[in-house]
């Protein structure tokens, strides 16, 4: 199972302003992650990577059947909620912003859409909804209004486009004020133009 073990930078949570949560993806740490957090953030946010036990939030792709990733998957959407209830002892949802890479985007995408509110933004860098079909009994709040950034390649090995538009449809239908980009022949990776979306569409900056 995984622990709660939470990398944590800038402002203490007590003293700030906003929050941003970093999930990494497969193979890679929260150290990693933590990297992206000097594009969207200032000196007044505190900023909170949770790291997977082996460095794997669950062991097979987020297309697998859902049982096939448990117990990994159920405890690594704990983490995060978990997370999110500490910081929301500090600050309102609408402070708190969600992002991830690949496997770390879908569990981001999951975890937004399983506790649904306004959040100040939400980004799935090639990332969608978990299960070899949407899940839809577990997708019962509303966004308000949230923006959400979505990206993906036109032929991701990992992640189907087929996925990115229904987690496209899904946080629509749930209130979310979203924008998906496609980008041909993108390997699997972040370029800079998902960064400066993201950086203007969800941080305003």
């Amino acid at each position: 199972m995984h622990s709660y073990n939470i990398i944590e930078k800038g402002s203490p949570l007590n003293k700030a302003k906003n929050a941003l949560i970093l999930v990494h993806g497969r193979g890679a740490t929260a150290h990693d992650i933590l990297s992206l957090a000097a594009i969207f953030t200032d000196e007044t946010w505190y900023i909170a990577a949770p790291q997977a036990t082996n460095y794997i939030w669950y062991p097979y792709s987020f297309m697998a059947p859902v049982e096939q990733n448990e117990p990994w998957l159920s405890s690594a959407i704990d983490i995060l909620h978990k997370l999110l209830q500490n910081i929301q002892e500090n600050l309102p949802a609408d402070n708190i912003y969600l992002m991830g890479f690949s496997q770390g985007a879908c569990l981001t995408a999951e975890v937004a859409a399983r506790f649904a509110r306004r959040y100040g933004g939400v980004v799935s860098f090639t990332g969608g909804l978990i299960g070899s079909e949407l899940q839809l009994e577990n997708y019962k709040g509303h966004f308000n209004g949230t923006s959400i950034y979505l990206s993906n390649g036109n032929n991701d090995p990992h992640i189907p486009l087929s996925r990115s538009f229904e987690t496209q449809l899904q946080l629509k239908r749930m209130g979310a004020n979203l924008e998906l980009d496609i980008f041909p022949d993108r390997p699997h990776t972040i370029i800079e133009q998902e960064l400066e979306k993201a950086k203007t569409l969800i941080f305003k900056r």
